[in-house]
């Protein structure tokens, strides 16, 4: 592959294949949020012999640490542009982690934002069930109140322990500052480096890989066409099972008329946007089925959401028939 690629979770295979993607077998060390990549790039150098995935949100970060990677001729580098629940729980099978590192994660300072901070019970619950037994667990922080609430967290987990005589130090000799750890050393925040591992406890795992299904198809006949249901269309947001649906914009093509329902579906920890597509057939029945837009997968959220769509259309059109469905749940009418 060239070095300059970058991936997204629901590009690869779930759980994914390491040893294909760096193309050969080695432990993996995953750094979360890596920013411009200073770190990441000085670690894959000292360290050859492990296989460094890169976790980052920032779609221009990860474009700038792309570029340094394929410059330093880095073949040991993956980045992803991903949340780190969504990439550990989705592609990475149990005690398949050998090291995990978090520099400087996002502290969301403001009171109504703390529950959006990254590192917190359920998130070590995850890792725990990701990292090997004895895999180092690195964090660092210069915000004086998230490095509270990391010490608290990971003093009460059962599955890690110290490996420092405490939380945490206030030096780590032989480290390579972040960008952002020298602007804050200017500026007179000190960081703390928790220097923890994971230890032999066993983790309860509740974090099962995500299940992708058939590709969701229905068939309907209900006296409308695709214009007239995209006239009815009113954005919404549904709830349904741990699914949260949100049905945001109806666009019709110009050349066939069928309408692409812009979708979003969060399902933890997965996020999805992408399209579900209305047309018609020749002999007049209706077709909802998910869009070849971008790279969807067909989960169980997927497959609710295009139930919503068949609910809410026969709510609109109470004589419609369910002719064909490919659905988990029950939307057969038994009429062919």
């Amino acid at each position: 592959m060239s070095w300059s690629d970058w991936y997204k979770v629901e590009q690869l295979p779930w759980p994914a294949d390491w040893a294909a993607l760096f193309g050969r077998a080695a432990p993996l060390v995953v750094e979360i949020g890596f920013g411009t990549g200073r770190f990441l790039i000085d670690l894959a150098r000292r360290r050859p012999e492990v296989n460094v995935l890169g976790l980052e949100i920032s779609i221009p970060a990860v474009r700038i640490a792309g570029r340094k990677v394929q410059r330093g001729g880095l073949p040991n580098v993956v980045l992803m542009q991903a949340s780190a629940p969504a990439a550990l729980q989705a592609l990475c099978r149990p005690g398949s982690v050998a090291e995990v590192i978090i520099n400087f994660p996002d502290p969301w300072p403001k009171k109504d934002q703390l529950g959006r901070r990254l590192i917190d019970d359920g998130f070590l619950c995850l890792l725990a069930t990701r990292m090997a037994p004895d895999a180092p667990l690195d964090i660092a922080t210069d915000v004086v109140s998230y490095a509270e609430q990391i010490a608290a967290c990971l003093a009460r987990s059962p599955h890690f322990a110290s490996r420092l005589d405490a939380p945490y130090a206030l030096d780590d000799p032989g480290r390579l500052p972040t960008k952002y750890e020298l602007a804050g050393l200017r500026e007179g925040r000190p960081p703390r480096y928790f220097q923890w591992r994971r230890n032999g406890t066993p983790a309860t795992d509740p974090f099962p890989i995500p299940q992708e299904y058939a590709m969701p198809h229905v068939v309907l006949r209900l006296p409308a066409d695709p214009a007239e249901i995209g006239r009815r269309f009113r954005p919404t947001v549904i709830e349904r099972e741990a699914a949260r649906i949100r049905f945001i914009d109806a666009y019709q093509s110009l050349r066939n008329g069928k309408l692409l329902i812009e979708t979003y579906i969060n399902e933890e920890p997965i996020l999805q946007r992408l399209a579900l597509e209305i047309r018609a057939r020749p002999a007049g029945e209706i077709v909802i089925a998910l869009a070849e837009v971008g790279f969807p997968r067909p989960t169980r959220g997927v497959h609710l959401a295009v139930g919503a769509l068949v609910d809410w259309l026969r709510e609109e059109f109470p004589s419609l028939v369910v002719v064909q469905s490919t659905l988990q749940e029950a939307h057969d009418d038994g009429a062919g």
